[in-house]
């Protein structure tokens, strides 16, 4: 199967060329770049030359659409709101990686994106894919909205907790920790080394785009409103997200038994790996893989659930999910062209 990247220059980009080299149904037609047009990929990240021969183009939808049957958007809000449809409309699959299409509300999409929003039938259409939850739903989709990096591990965490009613959804609280790869590949200042480096901020409190989306899947699940205290934090390493989730417990219950209620959520689902009572999971331990790793433990003194869910953002948190999402709308098996060990140490 031929597919293209739209947006081909940035680290989800390159992440799906990296997967997708070595995918053994799916080959890279094309990779579109509007400002390196003409160029090689290895011009642009030697550490592909020679791989990938194939030059840079620039986007032509109806010729495109004529070559591909999937097709990957690597590209900043506001860009494939507008490319995806005409796709869409030609019977060519869109897996999207940007937020576009995951707020199914155009006036939510307004107030936290600062943009209007995509159609809104194709908001109301489009799947949200976070593979575990929604892999039936993906199956069958023509356009699909691939989750944010901190909602991936957020609602990985949280979702058999709330879906088993173990947990107050009024109290929960989001403490994230995110590597700088998921600032993309633009410089600025917050990301600038000197500023960086030997330094933890926080940033956007109350006010990241990824809450909507989080909150949207928890109201989904749990069939009433949920609003959650979010806060994210930028520190000095290349990638991986640890989102640290608390939240009171409806009743009390032991560490082991919603282990066991996790497991059994999960007990189909390959790239999630719930760790046993007293093992917490670490970023380096998922890191250039598609894994979301789960440690849980309830306090008995407070009453108070902790967990602990880590991604490579790059991979489970963008590029290795939309292969995923792929493999699902294919019907292959959903580890197909993924399934490598986490890079350690």
């Amino acid at each position: 199967m031929k597919v293209a990247i739209i947006g081909g220059t940035g680290y989800g980009a390159i992440e799906l060329i990296r997967f997708l080299y070595n995918h053994p149904y799916a080959e890279i037609e094309a990779v579109i770049s509007h400002s390196q047009s003409g160029r090689v990929l290895g011009a642009v990240y030697p550490h592909t030359d020679g791989l990938l021969e194939k030059p840079l183009e620039e986007l032509v939808v109806e010729e495109l659409a004529e070559r591909v049957e999937v097709v990957f958007f690597a590209t900043p809000p506001a860009v494939s709101k507008d490319l995806a449809p005409q796709f869409v409309e030609r019977d060519v699959k869109c897996i999207d990686l940007s937020g576009d299409f995951r707020l199914t509300s155009p006036t939510d999409y307004q107030e936290w994106y600062g943009s209007p929003a995509a159609d809104e039938s194709y908001l109301k259409t489009a799947v949200y894919g976070l593979s575990e939850i929604y892999a039936q739903e993906v199956a069958g989709a023509k356009l699909i909205a691939n989750p944010g990096c901190y909602p991936t591990a957020t609602l990985l965490g949280l979702l058999p907790a709330v879906h088993a009613g173990l947990i107050e959804d009024r109290s929960i609280i989001v403490d994230a920790k995110s590597g700088v790869s998921g600032a993309g590949r633009g410089t600025s200042p917050s990301t600038h080394y000197p500023e960086m480096n030997e330094n933890l901020k926080a940033y956007k409190l109350g006010q990241h785009k990824h809450i909507p989306e989080i909150e949207q899947i928890l109201t989904r699940t749990a069939g009433h409103p949920v609003q959650v205290t979010f806060s994210t934090h930028l520190i000095p390493m290349t990638r991986g997200i640890m989102s640290t989730i608390y939240a009171d417990l409806t009743r009390q219950v032991s560490t082991n038994e919603i282990i066991e209620v996790f497991k059994a959520f999960y007990r189909e689902q390959p790239f999630v790996r719930i760790r046993m009572n007293g093992e917490l999971p670490a970023t380096r331990e998922v890191y250039g893989s598609n894994y979301c790793d789960i440690g849980i433990h309830a306090d008995k003194r407070t009453g108070k659930l902790t967990i602990i869910s880590v991604i490579d953002n790059l991979v489970k948190g963008a590029s290795g999910q939309a292969i995923q999402n792929m493999n699902l709308l294919k019907g292959w098996d959903v580890t197909t062209g993924l399934n490598y060990l986490p890079i350690y140490p």
